[in-house]
This record gives C-alpha cells, sequence and structure tokens, in this order.
C-alpha cells in the first residue's frame, strides 16, 4: 500500500489508547470488523509500550527499508532509513509535535509512518477508522490464485487524509486472519494492487503477518517485515516475533 487514506481524527486516534468500547463499534459496523482486530491483538494492545519493525519493499526494481520504533502511548516515533534523495536519516520526534518539525518530517518521514504503520497493523486501523464505510460483503472468490473467503470492504470518506476516496477489500479466511488484501487508490478500478499475506509471527501479543506479495500497478512487488518485536508494560526486554 501507498499513501492510503487516512483522516486527521484517525491519526488522532491511532496514535493515543483505544478511544471506543467493543459495544460502540459493534452498534454500528458488522461484528467482522471488531473480530478481526481482536484476532491480531486488540485486547492486550493496552499493555504495549513500544513496537520495533523494519518495513522493506522491493518493486520495479527498487528495494527500500525504513526502520522504526513507536511508542504508541507517547506518540514518540525514531526513524532510521533515507530522504527522497537517497541520504540517510535517523531522527526521533513526538508527533503530537508535528508542527514544529522540519518539513522532512511533515512531509515525507510522518506520511511514511503512517503508511507503514498501516501494512503492519491494518485490523487495528480498520476497527481504530469509524469514519471508514465498513461492510461484510461475504464469501467472494479470492483475486489471486483459487479459493474463497469472507470480503470485508472498507471505504474512505472523500474528503482528509492524504489520498481521501481509498477503498479496501480485506479477505478473511480460517481463524479470522487475512489472506488477501485489495487495494483501490480513490476507489478506481481496476484495482492498485493486490497481495497475498502471510507467514504470520506473534510479537507478544500481537499477531503479524510478516509478508505481502503480490502485484501493483500491474507489477510483482514484495513487502515484508523484519526486526519485529514489542516491548510491554513494566519490561525494558523487546519481544521478538517468532
Amino acid at each position: 500500500m501507498t499513501k492510503l487514506a487516512r483522516s486527521t481524527t484517525i491519526i488522532s486516534a491511532f496514535f493515543g489508547v483505544l478511544i471506543l468500547s467493543g459495544t460502540s463499534h459493534a452498534q454500528t459496523r458488522p461484528p467482522i470488523v471488531e473480530q478481526l482486530a481482536k484476532t491480531y491483538g486488540l485486547d492486550s494492545y493496552g499493555q504495549v509500550e513500544a513496537i520495533r519493525y523494519t518495513w522493506n519493499r522491493q518493486a520495479h526494481g527498487l528495494n527500500i527499508s525504513r526502520s522504526w520504533v513507536w511508542e504508541p502511548k507517547t506518540n514518540k516515533i525514531s526513524y532510521e532509513g533515507k530522504d527522497k534523495d537517497g541520504k540517510p536519516v535517523k531522527l526521533t520526534y513526538v508527533r503530537s509535535q508535528l508542527s514544529i518539525q522540519p518539513d522532512i518530517v511533515k512531509n515525507e518521514i510522518d506520511p511514511d509512518f503512517n503508511d507503514d504503520n498501516y501494512d503492519l497493523l491494518l485490523p487495528f486501523h480498520v476497527y481504530w477508522d469509524t469514519s471508514a464505510t465498513a461492510t461484510d460483503k461475504g464469501k467472494h472468490k479470492l483475486p489471486l490464485g483459487s479459493g474463497s473467503a469472507e470480503l470485508l470492504e472498507v471505504k474512505y470518506p472523500n474528503e482528509g487524509g492524504y489520498t481521501p476516496g481509498d477503498t479496501y477489500e480485506i479477505y478473511i479466511g480460517e481463524g479470522n486472519r487475512i489472506v488477501q488484501f485489495v487495494y483501490h487508490e480513490d476507489g478506481k478500478k481496476p484495482i492498485t494492487g493486490a497481495s497475498r499475506w502471510t507467514d504470520y509471527k506473534k510479537a507478544g501479543p500481537l499477531l503479524i503477518p510478516m509478508e505481502h506479495r503480490g502485484i501493483v500497478a500491474g507489477k510483482p512487488f514484495r513487502l515484508f517485515f523484519s526486526d519485529v518485536a514489542v516491548k510491554l508494560t513494566g519490561s525494558d526486554n523487546w519481544i521478538k516475533a517468532e
């Protein structure tokens, strides 16, 4: 996924503790939204003090890596990677103070963080993103290969965020795990990208699909995570994904 839709309201929710109860969500959204988030560790999310991961993407002959440490309760983000010109960058910022950060943080690094975190923790974001319309479409044929799965369609509003109007098609298989994902930028057809989500591992209480492999803009791509670990409340130790 690249430059996915995020409203300012959603970003605020994303960087805080859970803002709505399960009952509130259940009244307005299909049950599969909460069920999916719970499968990925929603009930234990409040125990997470920090998440560490490196986002890696291989596509169109390019290899890109970005390393993050995110502390959800303080909105503190540490980044290590490169700027748009390929120069090494290493910095730390607090997202609640984004307005006073340099342009590279506001225009490059923070949008990349949002994108990469959606790739890592999509079920949580779908649960938190109450401005988006979520619809359980029932069983549908998988877009890649054979077979079928439960289709959850998520449509974002036409205003707000980096690219308003995006649509996600989330295919959910056995055990409420995402098996495939389709992305329509600005809600357009044909699809912008489609991928299989595989290599599931646990990092503390969080379930992480470590590899997304498929097509984007008609060409093959591979997105994968490395050095994934979490730090829980009351501990200084990192729990690695395994």
